[in-house]
């Protein structure tokens, strides 16, 4: 059974499918000894890839989940020598890559994995994957602003997708909403909030997918559990 070259590279860990594919089309891809092409197609069991001269094998998957702390970057590494999410996940061997971005100052739960098809699917915006979070805002939300939150908010990129939101409290002069969304647009939750005319002073993912990190105080993490993996490749339609 032959599967895409992109594929195949992102289920062994090299990156995620949009990055292989970059890779591919630089040119830095050979199927048995010649030069891969973006849309070519191998048998796993037979084809010999390699990666800047390397050969890219299968690996064990490893998946984390995270409790962010603010102050923090979602990346492998930083330019600026800022403090990493990476530098918080010590005695994992395996290359791991962050899904998705939390800002500096968001905190909560975050998937990292060297499986790049799942990342792949919980970042495309076409798997619709609910990501839950607790937003403080500025000032008393009405439960008119609610209903447009979920109905859609106009941002200059576009209309957003219908949310689920709702009040879970309200202070003196901020309220703390939950709102669920599931585009992959860059701090859709905080545009959105300010764009209705409360915006977050501090913002927590609690959720995406299936997955929390509540057990975990910020900073730490811990191995997924085979259900909660399953439970993601399920979401995903990703079989084994």
């Amino acid at each position: 059974m032959t599967e895409k070259l992109q594929k195949y590279m992102a289920s062994c860990g090299v990156a995620s499918r949009r990055e292989c594919e970059r890779i591919i089309a630089d040119g830095r891809v050979q199927v048995d000894g010649a030069p891969a092409t973006l849309g070519d197609r191998i048998d796993p069991a037979t084809a010999s890839v390699s990666l800047d001269g390397s050969p890219v094998v299968g690996n064990t998957n490893v998946y984390v989940v995270l409790n962010k702390p603010k102050g923090v970057v979602t990346s492998v590494t930083d330019t600026h020598e800022r403090p990493t999410v990476l530098d918080l996940i010590t005695g994992v061997e395996a290359r791991i890559f962050p899904v998705g971005r939390l800002d500096m100052d968001v905190t909560g739960t975050l998937v990292l994995t060297n499986d790049g098809e799942l990342t792949h699917r919980l970042s495309h915006p076409s798997f619709e994957i609910d990501k839950l979070y607790h937003a403080w805002v500025r000032g008393k939300v009405a439960e008119s602003t609610v209903v447009q939150l979920c109905r859609g908010v106009q941002l200059e990129d576009g209309l957003t997708a219908p949310a689920r939101a709702r009040v879970i409290k309200r202070g003196t002069d901020s309220t703390l909403i939950a709102i669920t969304v599931h585009e992959g647009r860059k701090r859709l939750v905080k545009r959105m909030c300010a764009a209705v005319g409360h915006p977050v002073h501090d913002l927590r993912r609690i959720r995406i997918g299936s997955i929390e990190s509540h057990d975990l105080i910020e900073g730490e993490w811990r191995h997924l559990s085979d259900e909660e993996v399953a439970s993601l490749k399920r979401l995903t339609k990703m079989t084994d």
